[in-house]
């Protein structure tokens, strides 16, 4: 299975709660934190919700 790593670039502020809540799911909590996961089609369809706050690149 491949590897992604995904970034908070943004924060949440004015976001709305399910977007908060994708963020807190995928682990990342501070703007900058780096997660890695594995590329499934529940965490790229997680990523692709808040793709406009996290960069994404692979492992």
């Amino acid at each position: 299975m491949a590897k992604i790593k995904v970034k908070k670039v943004k924060s949440a502020i004015n976001r709305t709660k399910r977007q908060k809540l994708t963020l807190v799911a995928l682990g990342l909590k501070k703007i900058g934190q780096v997660v890695e996961h594995d590329a499934t089609p529940n965490i790229l369809g997680m990523v692709k919700k808040v793709e406009h706050l996290v960069s994404v690149e692979e492992a």
